[in-house]
């Protein structure tokens, strides 16, 4: 299994959302706001989930606005990120934008609409696409009841291989769209010009070369071409994308407890993890880990141990098709060997500080929560921050998530 990590997504936010007349006249449509925030913050938020650590914003139309909302857009951003803008120097339709951005973009890197949003498990497609030997460039699918607004997308029979795109489907007929989301490698450029669209251009040329492969997932998915969409997702993306959340302990949950795990070497996975997770990420979950880990404070492993073990845990768990959005850990112990580890924090369970930091970044309403861990301490941080709180064990977390009985 590969090792590598998806890190980076482009999104397209150049267009001149004409459909939404007055309301774009000095506003691109991915910073029309929708609630409290611009669209284009729900965006990238809900990219966060999936370890996307920086944004290119392929811009043109409108792009000096662009650049001067960049810094309000990261205050509705749970993590960090780092944000950098791509300007067409002509109009230059979506491929176009692509190609002026080349030099910007990691050999393998997401790209999105900025004017639409498919909330699904996307580690679905990224650990598939990443693990596959072939590589290449890969579609997001979704299946509807109606393709006339959208068109349709030909799959191969026996195989994720795209043989078609159909601009023009009868009203009423079902099928396959494309959902705007694409995971893409540097070979997409030799169809890219200077001046061309990704719809029309690029990506019926790499179908028709056997160039690009779909998978279709199932999740919410709104656009905002349209008023009436707009109007839609101002009232849907808060109640769709603030999410009920799940806290996982981590050692006798995640891995099994050999007591103060810091390295690979004795990280050992709990029987049914991977697919309790795939459960959850499914399921529409924030996911969180919150441990303790005195092990530093003691002085068996560092910090800086524990987050290389914790970066490669989460890749390997991406890579499996589920996701942890977030994760926080406290290193102190009020009796530790070290001296500068040695505090009483209320980050350290019981306490909820671990907790309240992730309800707080990322909007968590504790009442639609739960924490799910091992240990006594760990009820109790979970109660005293507003989440339900399951013991585990001697029942695994799989027994408990699969069986729906959180």
């Amino acid at each position: 299994m590969s090792d590598a990590a998806l890190r980076q997504c482009a999104i397209l936010v150049g267009g001149l959302g004409t459909r939404l007349g007055s309301l774009t006249a000095t506003t691109p449509k991915p910073l029309v706001r929708c609630g409290d925030r611009p669209f284009l913050a729900w965006l990238m938020r809900e990219m966060q989930r999936f370890g996307i650590e920086e944004f290119v914003l392929l811009a043109g139309h409108l792009s000096e606005e662009i650049e001067r909302k960049v810094a309000a857009i990261q205050e509705h951003l749970p993590k960090s990120t780092r944000i950098t803008i791509s300007v067409e120097p002509v109009r230059a339709g979506t491929g176009g934008a692509l190609h002026y951005a080349r030099h910007l973009l990691d050999e393998r890197f997401l790209l999105c609409n900025g004017d639409s949003i498919f909330a699904c498990n996307l580690t679905r497609l990224i650990g598939r696409a990443i693990s596959d030997p072939t590589g290449g460039n890969w579609v997001l699918l979704r299946a509807v009841d109606d393709l006339d607004r959208y068109g349709a997308v030909e799959l191969a029979r026996e195989s994720n291989h795209v043989v078609a795109f159909h601009p023009v489907a009868q009203p009423g007929q079902s099928g396959l769209i494309n959902s705007g989301v694409y995971l893409l490698d540097h070979s997409v450029f030799s169809h890219v010009s200077e001046t061309c669209s990704l719809e029309a251009d690029v990506l019926p040329q790499l179908a028709s070369h056997g160039g690009l492969k779909g998978m279709v997932l199932e999740g919410y998915f709104r656009d905002i071409g349209l008023p009436g969409d707009l109007s839609a997702a101002e009232l849907e993306l808060p109640r769709r994308l603030l999410r009920p959340s799940v806290f996982l302990d981590r050692d006798g949950v995640i891995n099994v407890d050999q007591g103060w795990v810091g390295t690979r070497d004795r990280f050992i996975w709990t029987q049914g993890v991977f697919e309790a997770l795939r459960c959850l990420t499914d399921d529409g979950f924030h996911v969180f880990i919150v441990t303790n880990q005195s092990g530093i404070a003691r002085g068996f492993y560092t910090e800086e141990d524990l987050q290389g073990l914790m970066d490669w845990a989460i890749r390997t768990i991406r890579m499996q098709g589920a996701t942890i959005d977030d994760w926080r850990y406290c290193p102190t112990h009020p009796e530790a060997p070290l001296a500068q580890y040695r505090v009483k924090s209320s980050r350290r369970k019981p306490g909820t500080g671990m907790i309240d930091e992730l309800v707080h970044a990322w909007e968590v309403d504790p009442a639609k929560g739960v924490l799910l861990g091992d240990q006594t301490t760990d009820m109790a941080a979970g109660r005293a921050a507003g989440l339900r709180a399951r013991r585990i064990g001697p029942q695994l977390l799989a027994d408990v998530v699969l069986n729906r009985s959180m």
